[in-house]
């Protein structure tokens, strides 16, 4: 067994593996700086994610549909989307359709208010709503998690009818990140 300064040193262990470090060796590689720099520069613009979610607003003669989604998206984590209403004329029975391409790998938590009926029809999930006077608003508030095997985007239809008539439709693509 090897000694230094009266010390055992173990088995495989060697003087220059205990010996000071001099020089450039004994600080840290300015290459880190320059990772971690660019790395907090990228996040701070937003571009992976964190941003507030931007707000797109369709008019119509009957209504005009407000939607605030988050974008992009990272896979696991929990997002809320904002949709609103305003009607223009009176909406006897308002409905919003989502493409289910557009939930693709998407688990939905919660919707508040609940709709008065659900269902599935031409390729959207349907919910209805209490008929709207005009002037008077909608707001629906739907959060949901995006399931960890979805990466990439998705995109579909975000659909106002009046029972089955289409008033105004959104389409929207969301970028997902890992």
């Amino acid at each position: 067994m090897k000694q230094r300064d009266g010390i055992d040193l173990p088995d495989g262990i060697q003087e220059r593996h205990v010996a000071p470090v001099r020089g450039l060796r004994a600080h840290a590689s300015p290459l880190a700086f320059v990772v971690l720099g660019a790395t907090l520069a990228v996040a701070a613009t937003g571009l992976l994610g964190g941003a507030p979610a931007p707000v797109m607003t369709v008019n119509a003669p009957a209504a005009s549909l407000e939607l605030k989604i988050a974008r992009p998206l990272r896979s696991g984590l929990f997002f809320e989307t904002r949709i609103r209403v305003t009607a223009r004329q009176a909406i006897a029975k308002p409905v919003i359709g989502v493409d289910a391409t557009l939930w693709r790998d998407l688990t939905i938590n919660s919707q508040v208010p609940a709709p008065t009926n659900e269902s599935f029809k031409r390729g959207q999930y349907r919910f209805e709503y209490g008929g709207l006077k005009a002037g008077e608003t909608l707001e629906v508030k739907i959060d949901g998690q995006t399931n960890p095997p979805l990466i990439g985007h998705v995109a579909g239809n975000v659909t106002l009818l009046d029972d089955d008539a289409p008033l105004t439709e959104a389409h929207i693509t969301i970028p997902v990140l890992p």
